[in-house]
């Protein structure tokens, strides 16, 4: 039985480790040689044997010191490998068949060439070594292998030597930062290439490369032209210049993660890679904008300064997430960004927290590594992030950041380092938002408001509650940043003066609830307020407030919050959702919701991206954990219903605003007009609309546009939606990455018999259960986006998911 690794028996490496060279031989099986310089630990004494991480390889020869031992002289068991304690070196040559590599970790093969994905412990599947991430070393690492099918040899650092031997060539590249061993990456391919430059702010040139599969060069542009953005804005807000004289992107079709930022030699997924107009929507260039950011941002927060242990695996992750969020947030339609950011950890994020998975953004244990990989560790723990910062202020906080890198430039840390280092110069002490690291739960936050018109006061009195959650039956209070305003009858914020100042302090405060319950009293309020509670979502909390529908609408046509706006607009969505599951009779959205949207419907003056987001119904895993528990398939119809409802409603005014839209080309007219035509096609509308719709998609200029429209299509079924899905596959048949559209668009379709489907989609050529996109295409767009399906009354989605999960764990247990 394998046995959990816990926080607190964390022990420093054994030995130091002053470098490592790697010779790797690619043939018809992979030949790894190791060198690794080794010293003693300040302090420790010497063991008898040091054991070193090695799974799945086959030993040739191991030398300690300059002496080739004998097999007897050393232990090997298939996941480590035994051998007497080294005074000054340890040298081991192996075999591996990467061939073999379904896992897609370590080294693997895709499109005819290598690549490697060793975050979290995938090193050790290429060569023995103390696979942690508080080993750091500088890397040399030379690369032998054929001219014509791998011509392109690349590895993390800078290329300082190459040759020729025959019909073989080799390179050596130098990494001269010490790094862990997850941050390594080698690739052996025949690849195109793209490149581009960039001046840092001190004047220094970095080649930029993004290596693609031949054919695939003029996809590449938007990928550049975002990390060129990422490498300036970490300039200009972090004082964080890139420290190489290269910098290389890899796109590869198989790859389990989204991303991994190896020092120098980015390994992307491919689909965070590539783009163009007519083979990506709008979400996608968002998305690859973000990732793009996200991996290059890691050179500071993960690289220059790594986790000591897996625990703090949020350490890197967290803060890098808040970061791309922030960078996202900056660029051209940005706007919206902390609704979707906001979006996603409700919908995915708080619903973890409320299961039976719930744990700490800093575990306390674990038995396999690959599940720390979770909302909770990147999306909650950038929000822990988010709320230091907010606590700060912006100014404090890029002090503290600074305090951060130049304290801790080139180590392994923890997130008490962090913590610590980023309120050490503004006084405050940030200590007990180390709580939020240590307890799982979303708390909730209770709101009351009372005005006493005698006094000219209101007071907001703040109860917090985190439930059990298993293993942690008791919860602690958190501090709690709360971003707020009060607004008066138009809608205007109020300036705020808390009981015991002498003068207003703005309009907008940030107020901290530690306690229990916390009262805050405002002075100078003559008439009772609306609140603007958790502007920006300044915490990721549960709040219950006390506000009506009437406050809710005042809220969504007037606060100058987007975040505000938005969620006013899905709490009029839940409350509707609440009478009708508890109404014996009809139910559905009030007059007055009604006009609320139909107002934000026809704001000329409205971003039209936010009123896109404005009026878009709750996702469902949202609905799932504010009604938990709930009768899944229920929920779902009475879902579309209301949106039916709104359509009828609105009926004339989403064909106007439809129509009134159709002669602008950009994004944020096609999320406006997506959504109007969304609505156009709600059950009992789309009998009227499907000419429309089809016309969208023969005539659209864009993969945002078209898909848009087929997706809407196939939902319903029908001869034009089965006519329009065989298009759409004759014209991107050969195109890997829009044909996972094509296969997602039907796992999550409404009509039919769905499980014959997917079997069907499984069926297809072109779908392989070693392809990780593909597989998420299907089992994953059924299991998160077809929820009438996979939760069906007699259980059988959730038959058809297992089995196929059962089919990955051999495979790939990492994907499954």
């Amino acid at each position: 039985m394998q046995t959990p690794k816990r926080l607190a028996d964390y022990t420093p490496p054994p030995l130091e480790l002053r470098s490592i060279h790697l010779t790797i031989r690619f043939a018809e099986q992979v030949e790894v040689i190791g060198e690794l310089a080794v010293a003693p630990r300040p302090g420790r004494s010497p063991d008898s044997v040091l054991v070193l991480d090695a799974e799945d390889l086959e030993v040739l020869e191991v030398a300690v010191d300059g002496r080739v031992l004998s097999p007897q002289d050393y232990r090997y068991d298939g996941a480590h490998l035994e051998i007497p304690w080294p005074e000054t070196s340890v040298r081991t040559r192996v075999r591996i068949d990467p061939d073999r590599n379904t896992r897609l970790e370590g080294l693997f093969p895709c499109g005819g060439g290598y690549f490697t994905q060793c975050e979290a412990e995938g090193f050790r599947r290429i060569t023995p070594y103390l696979d942690r991430p508080d080993v750091l070393a500088p890397f040399e690492v030379t690369l032998h292998a054929d001219r014509q099918r791998f011509p392109i040899l690349l590895a993390n650092g800078n290329c300082v030597e190459t040759g020729i031997e025959g019909d073989r060539h080799w390179a050596r590249w130098v990494d001269p930062y010490p790094k862990p061993a997850y941050l390594f990456a080698v690739v052996a391919a025949d690849l195109a290439c793209v490149e581009d430059r960039f001046v840092t702010a001190s004047g220094r040139e970095v080649a930029l490369a993004c290596y693609v599969a031949h054919g695939l060069e003029d996809r590449c542009g938007h990928a550049l032209d975002s990390l060129k953005a990422a490498m300036r804005w970490d300039e200009e807000n972090y004082g964080r210049e890139y420290d190489l004289d290269r910098y290389m992107i890899v796109a590869v079709s198989d790859f389990n993660m989204g991303a991994m930022e190896n020092k120098g030699l980015n390994i992307f997924n491919s689909q965070f890679v590539l783009a163009r107009p007519d083979t990506a929507t709008d979400d996608d260039y968002h998305h690859i904008a973000s990732v793009v950011a996200h991996e290059y941002f890691h050179n500071w927060t993960g690289n220059r300064i790594t986790c000591r242990d897996w625990f703090q695996l949020s350490l890197k992750e967290g803060l890098t997430v808040f970061r791309d969020q922030c960078f996202s947030a900056d660029q051209p339609g940005g706007a919206v960004q902390r609704i979707r950011d906001v979006a996603r950890l409700k919908a995915m994020q708080f619903r973890e927290d409320a299961g039976p998975l719930a744990h700490p953004v800093r575990p306390e244990s674990y038995l396999e590594i690959n599940n720390f990989y979770t909302a909770t560790v990147y999306e909650k723990g950038a929000e822990v992030v988010r709320m230091m910062a907010n606590t700060l202020g912006p100014a404090a906080f890029r002090r503290g950041m600074d305090r951060y890198f130049d304290r801790h430039d080139g180590q392994a840390v923890t997130v008490e380092d962090f913590v610590d280092a980023l309120g050490t110069d503004s006084g405050q002490d940030l200590s007990d938002f180390l709580i939020w690291y240590r307890q799982a739960g979303t708390p909730r936050l209770a709101v009351r408001g009372v005005h006493d018109p005698a006094n000219r006061t209101y007071t907001l009195e703040f109860c917090q509650h985190t439930p059990p959650t298993p293993g942690q039956p008791d919860k602690q209070p958190v501090p709690i940043p709360v971003r707020l305003a009060l607004l008066d009858a138009s809608g205007e914020p109020l300036p705020l003066r808390l009981s015991g100042e002498d003068r207003a302090n703005g309009h907008e405060r940030v107020l901290v609830v530690r306690e229990a319950t916390t009262r805050f009293c405002f002075e100078d309020v003559a008439v009772p307020p609306v609140p603007s509670l958790l502007r920006g979502f300044s915490a990721p909390v549960h709040l219950a407030d006390d506000l009506t529908l009437a406050d809710r609408l005042h809220l969504l046509r007037h606060d100058r919050d987007p975040m505000v706006r938005w969620q006013a607009a899905q709490q009029v969505w839940i409350a509707a959702l609440q009478q009708a599951m508890t109404s014996t009779t009809s139910a559905g959205l009030a007059p007055a919701a009604i006009a609320g949207f139909a107002s934000v419907l026809d704001d000329a003056a409205l971003d039209p991206t936010l009123a896109a987001e404005l009026l878009a119904l709750p996702a469902y895993e949202t609905l799932l954990d504010a009604f938990a528990p709930a009768d899944p398939y229920r929920l779902e119809s009475l879902r579309q219903q209301l949106r039916s409802q709104l359509a009828r409603e609105l009926e004339s005014r989403w064909a106007a605003r439809y129509a009134a839209l159709a002669g602008r080309d950009d994004p944020a007219a096609r999320a406006l007009r997506n959504r109007c035509l969304q609505f156009l096609m709600a059950d009992g509308l789309e009998v009227s609309y499907r000419g429309l719709c089809r016309r969208q998609f023969d005539e659209a200029g864009t993969m945002t546009e078209r898909l848009t429209a087929l997706a809407l299509l196939v939902d319903h079924g029908g001869e034009d939606a089965e006519s329009a899905l065989a298009a759409f596959h004759e014209r991107h048949a050969h195109d890997d990455l829009v044909l996972d559209k094509w296969f997602r668009i039907q796992a999550q379709a409404r009509h039919g018999a769905a499980l014959a489907r997917l079997d069907a989609l499984m069926a297809h050529p072109a779908f392989r259960l070693t392809q990780p996109n593909k597989v998420r295409a299907v089992v994953g767009a059924f299991a998160h986006g077809n929820p009438l399906h996979f939760h069906a009354p007699d259980g059988s989605g959730y038959a058809w998911v297992a089995d196929r999960i059962a089919a990955l764990v051999s495979l790939n247990p990492q994907l499954a």
